[in-house]
């Protein structure tokens, strides 16, 4: 069991479990466009920590996951009290909440809690690097504890969303439907933030803030690119933080760099390749529909401009292919294009003169696309 405590394991377990479960909830976050909550919510939770160690004077207190649970619904209350009054934006809310009660939290740390371990930047950074010196004893066997606290927190999550997927799903897309059905949106929402505010503490002292925040938004963002179903959306989001962590780890490990920086870079990574090669919402692949549309579109304009001068005087001249530059204002290389795609589809046939009919397909395609015109000039 040796390689429960091995630094390189622990290191990667760690950065893993905390992506999952942090990907898990913020899947959520993103589709109910809160992701800024999951900012919100790591930063001011520091206040219901500082508040149990000064009611508690425990540094290690099991409450501190109450408090900070707390702190997080405290946070989305005031902000949507605020956003209420309509005085405000939502967005502008959360910018006003969060820093106030992080500033509170940092006050009192100064104030009352000067020479104990409560660092800001190992709140704000973490030290995941550090994770496996800190073991505890399970029937014998050493774990390091940042293992054991994450998988706990990693299992709840999954069965949290499995047991009551539908009902998330319900509320996330239609909470008008689900109120009607009887659900409750509203105490999903807290339970979710809840959950969110567990996963958060408990993360701290291994990733931080900055990675945490990270997962919750990064990989859900960039599985919302690759697919549009919730299922799915979750699985691509656990897989890329997955991915993240490993390569994080093993790219950090050979440049001697910062390790959870280097996760974040990764999952950032993963978000450019689907922003860009999405197969339905990527950069690349819109570019592609795009192009083919606009091919598809003047593929109907040579069928519709072939029949209407299908049997005028002026056919000879019109049904030219070297009269098309001319007639329909197009470039010489798309005339070659689109010429050669609807020979390809026999909607065009070709006479030895270089002259461009239809044929019996490619007439019904013309007449399709003139139907909805005639309808309307009728």
């Amino acid at each position: 069991m040796d390689w429960l405590i091995n630094p390189d394991v622990v290191i990667i377990l760690v950065g893993t479990l905390v992506g999952i479960a942090s990907t898990l909830l913020g899947t959520f976050l993103v589709l109910r466009k809160s992701s800024m909550l999951a900012d919100a919510i790591s930063h001011s939770i520091l206040l219901g920590i500082i508040l149990v160690y000064l009611l508690t004077k425990n540094q290690f207190s099991p409450f501190f996951v109450v408090g900070a649970a707390t702190a997080g619904v405290a946070t989305v209350a005031l902000t949507e009290l605020l956003a209420n009054s309509k005085r405000v934006k939502n967005d502008a809310a959360i910018g006003l909440v969060y820093p106030l009660l992080f500033a509170i939290a940092v006050l009192l740390i100064n104030l009352f809690a000067r020479n104990v371990h409560i660092d800001t930047d190992a709140v704000l950074l973490g030290s995941i690097e550090l994770s496996w010196l800190d073991t505890v004893s399970v029937f014998g066997i050493e774990i390091a504890r940042s293992v054991l606290s994450m998988s706990l927190v990693t299992a709840v999550n999954l069965l949290f969303v499995i047991f009551f997927y539908k009902e998330l799903k319900l509320s996330t897309f239609d909470p008008g439907l689900a109120t009607a059905l009887g659900f409750s949106p509203v105490v999903l929402y807290y339970l979710l933030l809840s959950l969110s505010s567990i996963t958060a503490v408990t993360a701290f002292d291994s990733v931080g803030a900055v990675l945490l925040v990270a997962f919750m938004i990064v990989p859900p963002t960039a599985a919302y690119l690759l697919t549009d179903k919730l299922w799915k959306m979750l699985i691509y989001g656990v897989l890329i933080a997955i991915a993240s962590s490993l390569l994080g780890y093993l790219t950090a490990f050979g440049l001697d760099v910062s390790i959870g920086g280097m996760m974040v870079c990764f999952s950032g990574l993963f978000l450019l390749l689907a922003f860009l090669f999405g197969p339905r919402y990527g950069l690349i692949a819109q570019e592609i529909r795009r192009a083919t549309q606009r091919s598809e579109n003047a593929e109907r304009m040579l069928l519709v401009h072939l029949y209407n001068h299908e049997n005028d005087h002026e056919a000879q001249e019109e049904n030219a292919v070297e009269a098309l530059q001319t007639h329909l204002q197009w470039r010489e290389a798309l005339i070659r294009d689109i010429v050669m795609r609807s020979l390809n589809q026999n909607l065009i046939h070709k006479d030895t003169n270089s002259r461009l009919f239809l044929t019996d397909k490619g007439r019904v395609l013309a007449q399709e696309v003139l139907e909805p015109w005639r309808l309307v000039t009728n």
